[in-house]
């Protein structure tokens, strides 16, 4: 049997390139959604995780966006969602996955931060603290468990060519967007044999 992918959001506009590539690579896929668990609940996400056979690699593709006002105008409900969706999702989902990775001496994790953590726009607090968040989460995650053979990665993505950016946003030049598919094959890539020296990476996309 081959080895198993965990990819939470699997049927969302990012998850569904994403799953493609890595069952075209050989990749059994266990795809996670909030019909399945509610990855805000740390007992759902355990239940959910630990019944998945195989797990070799876990891709976090669940999170939220919002923007508009700025920080003396942010309802604090608001600011902590973005913390909740991005980065309490993502520790939920590790902790509940390292220990069958430890079990089978090590695999891959990969999260989705986002280029403008580092590079800030206005009227996004809380996003933008939230992917900041995931990012350090994830090199927490390597100095915590790098040396026991998991590897924690983050990408950071731009723009990502969704049906519901483009929605969003009708008269923008989508031209210069990264595609769901190609976003799945870095990472592949990043759940491969090929990139066993990448740890706490993080790689913008």
């Amino acid at each position: 049997m081959s080895d198993t992918v965990l990819v939470t959001g699997h049927a969302g506009g990012l998850g569904g390139g994403v799953v493609g590539v890595l069952e075209e690579a050989g990749w059994t896929v266990a795809g996670l959604d909030q019909a399945e668990a509610d990855l805000l609940d740390a007992a759902d996400a355990q239940r959910a995780i630990g019944h998945v056979e195989g797990l070799a690699a876990v891709v976090h593709l669940v999170g939220g966006f919002t923007s508009g006002p700025k920080v003396h105008e942010t309802e604090p409900e608001d600011f902590a969602r973005m913390l909740d969706l991005n980065v309490k999702t993502t520790f939920n989902v590790a902790r509940a996955a390292v220990p069958a990775l430890l079990d089978r001496g090590g695999g891959s994790f990969v999260a989705v931060s986002a280029q403008a953590a580092q590079r800030p726009f206005p009227g996004a607090a809380g996003y933008l603290s939230a992917k900041a968040a995931v990012l350090t989460f994830v090199r927490a995650l390597d100095a915590d468990y790098g040396k026991e053979g998991i590897r924690a990665n983050a990408i950071l993505p731009s723009m990502i060519d969704t049906p519901a950016n483009r929605a969003a946003m009708p008269d923008s030049d989508a031209s210069g967007w990264t595609s769901p598919r190609r976003i799945g094959e870095v990472i592949r890539f990043l759940i491969s044999s090929e990139s066993s020296p990448v740890r706490g990476a993080a790689i913008p996309v």
